[in-house]
């Protein structure tokens, strides 16, 4: 399971930036993950709760943001929410599958809540 290593990522980068504002503990985390970026947020939350203990995070509230498929049609300009289980990723106005993704990809710190 991936998630493991993301979280151990994930509370390094934290743990970086609590030290360089001085802050004894983290109280909130939010975390943006697109539906396309092969991250479970399950078992990412599972994950989190596990490696959270003896760090800054231990108390800290873990919030996820599940970030939809946006995509720009190449051909009638159109941007557009695209269901990631589809087994064709098509503009929904034209029908054209000359896509570009936008968003939804990538999994990103959004913030932190430090005391």
């Amino acid at each position: 399971m991936h998630e493991y290593s993301i979280v151990q990522s994930l509370l390094d980068i934290i743990e970086d930036n609590a030290k360089k504002h001085n802050a004894k503990k983290v109280t909130k985390i939010v975390v943006k993950i697109g539906v396309l970026s092969g991250v479970e947020p399950h078992l990412l939350e599972i994950a989190f709760n596990t490696f959270k203990e003896g760090t800054i995070c231990e108390e800290a509230f873990f919030e996820m943001i599940i970030e939809p498929l946006k995509v720009e049609c190449k051909e009638c300009k159109n941007v557009n929410e695209i269901e990631h289980n589809s087994l064709l990723f098509e503009c929904p106005v034209c029908k054209s599958v000359d896509l570009e993704v936008l968003s939804g990809e990538n999994m990103y710190l959004m913030s932190l809540e430090m005391e």
